[in-house]
C-alpha cells in the first residue's frame, strides 16, 4: 500500500513538472488517501499485535 501511495506522489510530482494541474492534483490526493490508510492499517496491526502478547516490532 505504501508502494502505491510513493506511485501516485511521483506520478503527481511529474504531471506538476509538465503542467498538468488536474492530474497532479488528483495523483496526490490519491497518494494522500493511501498513505492515511496505510498509517491506519499499521496501527491496527501494531495494536492487535500487542494485544495478542507480543512484543511491538
Amino acid at each position: 500500500m505504501l508502494g502505491w501511495a510513493l506511485t501516485f506522489l511521483v506520478i503527481a510530482l511529474i504531471a506538476a513538472a509538465l503542467g498538468f494541474g488536474g492530474i497532479a492534483g488528483t495523483s496526490a490526493g490519491i497518494a494522500k488517501i493511501l498513505f492515511l490508510i496505510f498509517i491506519v492499517l499499521f496501527v491496527v496491526a501494531m495494536i492487535a499485535r500487542a494485544v495478542r502478547g507480543k512484543p511491538p516490532v
